[in-house]
């Protein structure tokens, strides 16, 4: 199969802050992919570009605006290879004018998680129901995937619920987990051991409500039972973003330290003994317990946190089915050196064969590759998809320019 080469074009929902979001590491992961693929790279995004850019120097960086056609004038001169949409709500504002502009270029869309399917999980517990997938959220990000040629997931969960309940077609499909380099023996050996560490640790991006949830409910539920029992015990809470609610966690009289945004997780995770997370809902794959697992902390989760991470092979700590069971494993791993190296080990063995960059990076650059070398049969494939591009271009397209015309009468009164 011939190489391909050329533009690639990302739209973002927002720049990439890896230090405050998975989100951000994600993306920063797949420019890396495209890069050493030898792809010239455009990264555009609505908002300003922040003073910290993290992107790397080769990719050019480009502020686009909403409902303008400057976008299309910016399209067609860049003339992009591949498109790829960051989360479905770009592929809603932008899809349909690449369509237009550039009919040739393969579009991705990398949906970080299943929003849908995080959002319904959000309802089910607040109304102690089951989801309900029958939303405008579900309708919304399916519609989105069908009229792209191919779309990221991150997690087999998700593929599952896609492919069994919605009967998605597998092809327009990629499962593309989280992507880190390998740790070697030398790395792992350098790690603070059990006796040189200490506490318990949470980290997240408190805009992400899982997060919000999280961590309050680990305050005001769990964390108290296990002081009960571990008098010294001291909790830090670190993460960007933290609200007033977040920061009126704090309370050092209870060994709790609401510490916010670190510059470097992996400075305080490797000097943590546990990392906890107690996620009651949510979607895709915890940035946090890939991170703990890096750094040979082992984590007290759930079966939603360990949800597109766990793969039938023994757990870096314990994934915990209710609050008696999390408050246990906690204290007990807490206070167990042995059971502790066996679970650092754990965590060793399954980011090196689960979330190997050498091994996926590769796999999406060839699945691209014969995207591109099948573009047409490949989009004949998918009667859905063109008839939803369709209906999007004509319904978006009117809308925008009667934005556009409105926008033009305002500048002019």
């Amino acid at each position: 199969m011939q190489k391909i080469t050329g533009y690639v074009l990302v739209i973002g929902a927002q720049w990439p802050e890896p230090q405050a979001s998975a989100a951000g590491q994600r993306m920063l992961q797949l420019v890396k992919a495209f890069s050493q693929a030898s792809f010239t790279i455009t990264f555009a995004c609505v908002a300003d570009l922040p003073e910290n850019n993290v992107l790397p120097s080769h990719v050019s960086t480009c502020q686009i605006e909403l409902n303008n056609p400057s976008f299309d004038i910016f399209l067609k001169n860049l003339n992009p290879e591949i498109v790829l949409f960051d989360r479905f709500f770009m592929e809603e504002q932008f899809g349909w004018r690449v369509a237009q502009a550039c009919p040739q270029a393969v579009r991705i869309l990398d949906t970080e998680d299943l929003h849908f399917l995080r959002s319904a999980r959000e309802k089910a517990l607040k109304n102690n129901t089951e989801p309900d997938f029958n939303t405008e959220a579900t309708f919304r990000e399916i519609a989105a995937m069908y009229r792209c040629d191919l779309s990221l997931i991150i997690s087999k969960r998700e593929i599952e619920l896609l492919t069994s309940h919605f009967h998605f077609p597998k092809h327009l499909l990629l499962y593309l987990p989280f992507m880190i380099d390998e740790i070697n023996e030398t790395e792992r050996n350098k790690l603070p051991k059990f006796k040189d560490r200490n506490a318990f640790m949470f980290i997240g991006n408190f805009k992400h409500l899982p997060n919000v949830d999280s961590v309050t409910y680990l305050v005001n539920k769990l964390f108290l039972e296990i002081r009960k029992q571990l008098k010294d015990a001291e909790l830090n809470i670190y993460g960007a973003y933290a609200s007033h609610k977040i920061k009126n966690l704090h309370n050092p009289k209870q060994g709790i330290f609401v510490k916010g945004w670190v510059t470097d997780a992996n400075e305080v995770m490797k000097n943590t003994r546990i990392c906890v997370a107690p996620l009651r809902f949510g979607a895709g794959q915890k940035g946090k317990l890939l991170v703990a697992m890096q750094n040979g902390t082992p984590s007290i989760t759930t079966t939603i946190g360990a949800e597109g991470m766990y793969f039938n092979e023994p757990w870096g700590g314990h994934i915990s089915t209710t609050d008696a069971e999390f408050i246990k494993e906690s204290l007990s791993l807490y206070n167990n050196e042995q059971a502790w190296e066996i679970a650092q080990q754990n965590g060793f063995l399954i980011t090196n064969t689960y979330f190997s960059f050498k091994k996926h990076a590769p796999v999406f650059i060839n699945r691209l590759e014969e995207v591109v070398q099948s573009l047409s049969g490949h989009r004949a494939s998918n009667f859905t998809g063109s008839m939803l591009l369709y209906h999007r271009v004509q319904s978006t397209k009117y809308l925008s320019k009667w934005i556009e015309e409105k926008s033009k009468k305002g500048r002019t009164e």
